[in-house]
């Protein structure tokens, strides 16, 4: 199976880069990726979805990746809300969404917020609430090389091997080259600087505001919700999910032992093994429908 190409526009001359998996009349799920990630993070996820019945797109959030990166710096939650919006309307109907730290942010806001924009959602690793510590140690390997860049593929696999120390140390070096850009002899990751900056830069009144408009968010969700937590993650503690459940009674929940924020990757088949599961039962695949 190989995925389609897609490009959204969600404003003038502005671009989404996107990948499409499966079959376009099925039911549509979006796959929204954490910060500093591309839509390949998703690959193998996607492929497994789209073989069950669904239409599976990936996208490249702004300022990642093939898409465009912000002249203005507008990085913040409005501007990634805004872009899923207008990917929504331009795919059609209410797909199911599966995001990732950033990502599902994006999600449990836009739905939260609006309402009736999606059929279920997905949260990897991702609560209204988050522990500092672990924000901190993900802004750090951020900034880590982001000036320097790398002089080799197995010089940045090291990076990721450092903080991501749970992983297998066997790398895939052509996925993790999708991650990076080449220029002038050295490689950089594949996001615009000025992202981390703008983040980075909120003060603690506004992340205070964006924590409460998360929860706030959080408990007007009214559709299917499931929460997939890494055992070992340093961002959603049990006390952080203890008080998201105990906030929004009606989400799932599901911890995936030895893996760490990026559960995703950390357990890929376990982690899609609980999506597929999850979705079944509540936004069937196209071949799992019933017919009307």
């Amino acid at each position: 199976m190989q995925p389609s190409v897609i490009r959204f526009e969600t404003e003038p001359g502005f671009y989404i880069y996107a990948e499409g998996w499966g079959d376009v009349s099925a039911p549509p799920l979006l796959l929204l990726h954490g910060g500093g990630q591309t839509h390949h993070s998703w690959g193998d996820t996607a492929r497994a979805l789209a073989e069950r019945g669904w239409y599976a797109v990936t996208y490249d959030a702004r300022g990642h990746g093939s898409s465009s990166w912000s002249v203005k710096g507008n990085y913040l939650v409005d501007a990634l809300v805004s872009d899923l919006n207008h990917i929504i309307h331009q795919i059609g109907g209410k797909p199911a969404l599966i995001g990732a730290s950033m990502g599902g942010i994006t999600a449990m806001i836009l739905e939260g917020e609006v309402q009736g924009m999606a059929s279920a959602i997905v949260l990897a690793d991702i609560a209204p609430k988050a522990e500092q510590k672990g924000i901190e140690r993900i802004f750090a390997f951020m900034s880590a090389h982001l000036e320097s860049g790398f002089a080799s593929l197995e010089e940045a696999a090291a990076a990721v091997a450092a903080y991501l120390p749970q992983r297998a140390k066997e790398y895939n070096y052509s996925r993790l080259e999708k991650n990076l850009r080449f220029r002038n002899g050295r490689y950089y990751w594949h996001w615009d600087p000025t992202m981390l900056k703008a983040w980075k830069n909120a003060t603690p009144d506004q992340q205070t505001a964006h924590e409460d408009r998360m929860f706030s968010a959080a408990q007007q969700l009214k559709v299917p919700t499931l929460i997939v937590r890494g055992g070992m993650s340093d961002v959603v503690s049990d006390r952080v999910m203890a008080e998201f459940l105990d906030a929004v009674p009606h989400v799932r929940s599901l911890t995936v032992s030895g893996a760490g924020h990026m559960v995703a990757g950390d357990s890929n088949h376990a982690f899609t093994r609980a999506v597929i599961q999850f979705l079944e039962e509540v936004y069937p695949g196209k071949e799992n429908r019933i017919s009307e």
